[in-house]
């Protein structure tokens, strides 16, 4: 019994330095940046040394012989891959642009299984509330999302000024006693719970009803205000939202 327990501690410290060392020459990387490749050779490492710490009378060679091979298909693959990109695409992945000017890509999204929830997510991580704020937004290998923010004095610069065309004809018409041909929706500040993110009108085709009623406005109003945008049907509509200026986001189906 003494031996037994001797010899699986002796095991789990050997395979503790054994792995350690692999992984350091695997070379330095991050956890959450692991391609799928690398991901895979670390989980199989693992579990080998399970397989070797659990079974006493398993020989350690038969453990350390696949771990060494596991390494050096790891390294070689690395070296290859510094000299040829195709490789390394072919094994990491490339990277995919979700969100280019403002605009969505679902067909982009669809093939890599991202949604819409996760990347509203992601934008509020990176204190973005609308999409149309973005100047591109990238699923890298790895799956962390890079977002590129729209520069509002270089490249934005004819959508500030258009933005500030509208507010001025906004004054215009409110001096002149006329509000229906403003660009911004009047909302109910105080149904309103979280200031600045965008409230979610119509989601994959979807009208959502719960948010319409919130801000006191119908569905014959929405089809209304995606008509102004180029759309005529709901189920065109990959994504509508509104923020809490009253500003309106339309992301049709099909670009």
């Amino acid at each position: 019994m003494f031996q037994q327990i001797t010899y699986h501690i002796f095991m789990t410290v050997l395979m503790y330095f054994f792995i350690f060392l692999c992984l350091r020459i695997m070379g330095k990387r991050e956890i959450g940046k692991l391609s799928v490749f690398d991901l895979t050779i670390s989980i199989m490492i693992a579990e080998i040394a399970v397989f070797v710490i659990d079974d006493i009378k398993r020989p350690m060679y038969e453990g350390v012989v696949p771990m060494a091979t596991l390494v050096l298909i790891q390294v070689l693959v690395a070296q290859l891959g510094l000299k040829s990109r195709g490789l390394r695409l072919f094994m990491d992945g490339k990277p995919s642009i979700l969100i280019s000017d403002g605009k969505l890509h679902r067909g982009e999204m669809r093939k890599q299984r991202y949604n819409i929830d996760d990347l509203l997510l992601q934008l509020r991580g990176q204190n973005i509330d609308n999409p149309a704020d973005v100047e591109f937004a990238i699923l890298e290998a790895s799956g962390q999302l890079t977002i590129i923010e729209k520069n509002k004095n270089g490249s934005s610069s004819a959508q500030s000024a258009s933005s500030s065309e509208e507010q001025s004809s906004e004054a215009g018409d409110s001096s002149g006693g006329n509000a229906n041909n403003s660009k911004t929706v009047k909302l109910p500040k105080d149904k309103i719970r979280y200031e600045g993110l965008p409230i979610p009108l119509i989601m994959d085709g979807k009208v959502q009803d719960t948010n319409l009623e919130m801000i006191g406005k119908t569905r014959f109003w929405l089809r209304q205000q995606i008509r102004q945008k180029g759309v005529s049907d709901f189920r065109d509509v990959f994504l509508c939202s509104v923020d809490h200026q009253g500003k309106i986001y339309v992301s049709p189906l099909h670009h």
